[in-house]
């Protein structure tokens, strides 16, 4: 059986707080989706291979198809980077949303290069996208200044 809340309206609306973001944060919102468009691509690329190689679930990789591994490792290894993207991109752009936003953008990027060149069979090629480190580097200076700032050690 569901309970009642233990507190009226009145007291839920003092422990509620709001978020004022500048109208640029649009713009770390299309980044953001940009990047969901990406993964999705990359996700879509790891099915046909698994068809096109003959490799069924739930088997994760095959050693004696190497071509399908660079693709499937391509995938895997973007949504393990995504997350703390995703964190970066979103904290960071409440502070400086058009430096995120183009940061993130060349983070997603760098992702599809990192992607085209490992699918060749050559893993060394996926450092085509290495570049994206810069974008990711951007974010990550964006966000720990919000945080300096917000714990007072700098001002704005």
């Amino acid at each position: 059986m569901w309970s009642k809340p233990r507190f009226n309206s009145r007291q839920l609306e003092s422990k509620m707080a709001s978020l004022v973001v500048a109208k640029e944060y649009g713009y770390v919102v299309l980044t953001t989706v940009s990047s969901g468009f990406m993964i999705a691509y990359l996700g879509m690329n790891v099915g046909k291979a698994r068809k096109q190689y003959n490799v069924p679930y739930p088997k994760m990789y095959d050693e004696n198809k190497p071509i399908f591994n660079c693709i499937q490792r391509a995938h895997l290894n973007t949504l393990e980077n995504y997350t703390q993207f995703l964190s970066l991109l979103l904290l960071g752009g409440l502070e400086h949303p058009v430096v995120c936003s183009v940061a993130g953008a060349v983070w997603v990027v760098s992702r599809l290069f990192y992607a085209h060149g490992y699918y060749t069979g050559d893993p060394k090629k996926r450092m085509r996208g290495s570049f994206g480190y810069l974008g990711l580097f951007a974010l990550l200076g964006c966000t720990v200044k919000l945080g300096l700032r917000l714990t007072g050690v700098i001002s704005a």
